[in-house]
């Protein structure tokens, strides 16, 4: 003979069924996935920056610029922190100029040395840069990614500069022309 079930196993047997399995992990992300996306999220920031008038090195070179020290407003700084060729730089620098975006100028007391500066004209330029949508876009992400994204971006530029450096190409780091300039 089949027991009947109280009033109390039935309440306690339909609220065990009603409870939500245990936590999920979280989803796993493939790294091929982000790399992708990242990949062609800067594709289309470089059609955007042609959209405006500006081909990606003469926009990179305006940030550049914008962001630099004094000791870094040179044709060779940009050069070594594009990774590019001096062919390429001057180039980039000879269509800035025309363009009234960038000043070249010789750099005072040194009679080779040359000096790159923005114009008003170039400042102005740069807020009609594309990337200042993703840049605002990041902003919105809160303190916490936005921190995690940058040290995973750093870890990976960082990976990428060495490996650079190793096989003999120009990689030089950051820091080496947006930090402070030590007065002598």
């Amino acid at each position: 003979m089949a027991k009947k079930k109280t009033k109390k196993q039935n309440e306690k047997k339909i609220s065990n069924e009603k409870k939500p399995a245990a936590k999920t992990a979280k989803k796993s992300v493939k790294a091929v996935n982000v790399i992708s996306d990242l990949a062609r999220l800067a594709r289309l920031m470089r059609s955007a920056e042609h959209e405006i008038g500006l081909n990606p090195a003469q926009w990179e070179a305006l940030r550049f610029l914008s962001r630099c020290n004094e000791n870094s407003n040179s044709p060779i700084a940009l050069t070594r922190y594009l990774g590019a060729t001096k062919g390429t730089i001057s180039q980039t620098v000879i269509a800035l100029v025309n363009k009234g975006l960038v000043n070249k100028t010789n750099r005072e007391g040194e009679r080779r040395s040359v000096v790159l500066t923005l114009t008003d004209e170039g400042r102005e330029f740069l807020k009609a840069d594309p990337w200042k949508r993703v840049e605002q876009a990041f902003r919105k992400t809160g303190t916490k990614k936005q921190r995690k994204t940058a040290a995973t971006l750093s870890a990976l530029l960082d990976q990428e500069l060495e490996v650079r450096r190793t096989n003999g190409a120009s990689a030089w780091p950051s820091s080496e022309f947006f930090g402070k300039v030590k007065k002598a």
